[in-house]
């Protein structure tokens, strides 16, 4: 390639490699492009290629070409970088805005990735929980103690009990992670695992396992918190494995 580009060859862009049918105005382009983005031809660090050669593929002018490209980098699908080219900044339906995480992953899979995270999120509650910190989470329990029978409540501030250990472990990254994954725990999704688990006995058992883990916080024994919690998800996972055979 010669010429004012000065980047490696890039393969030929055809309406065939873009599987779309033809269309030469900038908003017709800008959707072949994202299409294009989204599907993969294009990844995500790719660099798009340069203006000339895309306005030869779609028949258009190189300012309906320049204007397409301003809208995939306004919508921000691509990075556009001064004596370089267009790069593809997309890496999946996460990247995009508004995009719900509670829709791409399963209960299963929250609970996996609470128990990355929350084994050490109580060993840290261990070592830096307060006074006050330590009659919030008492509180909680009480509360959840009174809700055998009630499964929202139940869900509810058992949110609360594990949100507040996060808040202990004083650190802000933690607890944001941590909002997430209640974030995610209000889909709907949740509500049918919950009426399918939740029945009397499977709380009573869930909230002796809180006890047990506020124990070890309150003990000052990071090791036995961590343990704990993680038998706790244990159980989660078992019964939700339970759920999904039903």
């Amino acid at each position: 390639m010669s010429g004012d580009f000065d980047a490696p060859e890039l393969p030929e862009v055809s309406q065939e490699s873009l599987n779309l049918a033809p269309g030469r105005g900038a908003s017709a382009i800008t959707v072949r492009l994202r299409h294009a983005i989204e599907t993969g031809v294009y990844a995500d660090g790719d660099q798009l290629p340069p203006e000339r050669q895309l306005a030869t593929a779609f028949n258009a002018a190189r300012s309906t070409i320049r204007k397409a490209l301003n809208q995939l980098e306004d919508s921000g699908l691509v990075v556009r970088r001064v004596g370089s080219g267009t790069y593809v900044n997309y890496s999946g339906p996460l990247s995009e805005p508004g995009a719900d995480i509670a829709d791409l992953i399963s209960p299963l899979q929250l609970i996996d990735a609470r128990l990355a995270i929350e084994p050490y999120v109580a060993r840290l509650a261990a070592l830096h929980a307060t006074g006050r910190d330590l009659e919030s989470i008492e509180n909680v329990l009480a509360r959840l103690d009174e809700t055998r029978d009630d499964k929202v409540a139940f869900s509810r501030l058992d949110s609360e009990f594990h949100q507040l250990l996060a808040r202990c472990s004083r650190n802000p990254l933690l607890l944001h992670l941590y909002l997430q994954i209640n974030e995610v725990r209000t889909h709907a999704q949740w509500a049918a695992m919950r009426e399918a688990i939740l029945e009397p006995a499977q709380i009573d058992a869930y909230n002796a396992q809180h006890r047990a883990i506020f124990d070890a916080v309150r003990q000052r024994d990071p090791q036995a918190a961590a343990e704990l919690i993680r038998s706790h998800l244990d159980k989660a996972h078992k019964d939700l494995m339970g759920a999904e055979s039903i």
